[in-house]
């Protein structure tokens, strides 16, 4: 073998150890999650899980009857120390916050949960927040792990090993039970088209109860 012939033959060798460390950290790094599950989405009843939680600010809240009642919600569940699916995951919530603007923080909520309470605390949620939220209506919650594992549980997105889950919103009225569940790296889009049609909804039945009271 000459010498150019084994510079190349070592130059693939080296390559291809290449591949293979970068394989081997690209699964350790993101290890127990999934790949993607294909954009669906799923009608679904949820249960709030009436337990202490605490919001990006240290403040102690119910997630139903201090950020859900009332609003029309969207819902994630990241954690930060997250480098795949939960990034993407809150950039896509940014994106309808966007759409929605000064909505969000009056008719809207956007919520997004950490699934790693243990690490994550709120000042660690604050500061991975800044990133993704461009104004007020946007609440970061942790809380103990079994506060939040009851909460994810009534939401229906416990996996049990907070690495090993899907890319998970769920859009709702949160004066229903009756939620939208949407799996995958759903398009802003279709997201904020749920918030219109729940808000559509609501103006109707609005009116709707305005006329019934109105006739003789």
């Amino acid at each position: 073998m000459n010498r150019f012939a084994s510079r190349g033959l070592l130059t693939l060798c080296l390559l291809v150890v290449g591949i293979h460390q970068a394989q081997a950290h690209s699964a350790d790094e993101h290890a127990g999650h999934q790949a993607p599950v294909a954009n669906t989405q799923e009608h679904a009843q949820v249960k709030f899980a009436n337990v202490p939680l605490l919001d990006e600010n240290g403040k102690t809240v119910r997630l139903e009857q201090d950020l859900v009642q009332g609003k029309i919600v969207v819902m994630g569940f990241i954690y930060t120390s997250c480098t795949t699916v939960c990034p993407v995951v809150s950039s896509i919530m940014g994106k309808v916050q966007t759409a929605l603007g000064s909505r969000v923080g009056k008719e809207v909520q956007l919520v997004s949960i950490s699934i790693d309470p243990q690490r994550d605390d709120p000042k660690r949620l604050r500061d991975y927040a800044r990133a993704f939220q461009k104004g007020p209506g946007w609440s970061w919650i942790t809380g103990s792990p079994q506060s939040i594992s009851e909460t994810l549980k009534g939401l229906g997105s416990f996996s049990g090993d907070f690495k090993n889950h899907q890319p998970l919103i769920l859009v709702g009225d949160g004066n229903s039970r009756h939620w939208t569940r949407y799996y995958g790296f759903t398009d802003p889009a279709l997201l904020t088209k749920e918030v219109e049609k729940l808000s559509g909804l609501r103006t109707h039945a609005k009116h709707t109860a305005i006329a019934m009271e109105q006739q003789p």
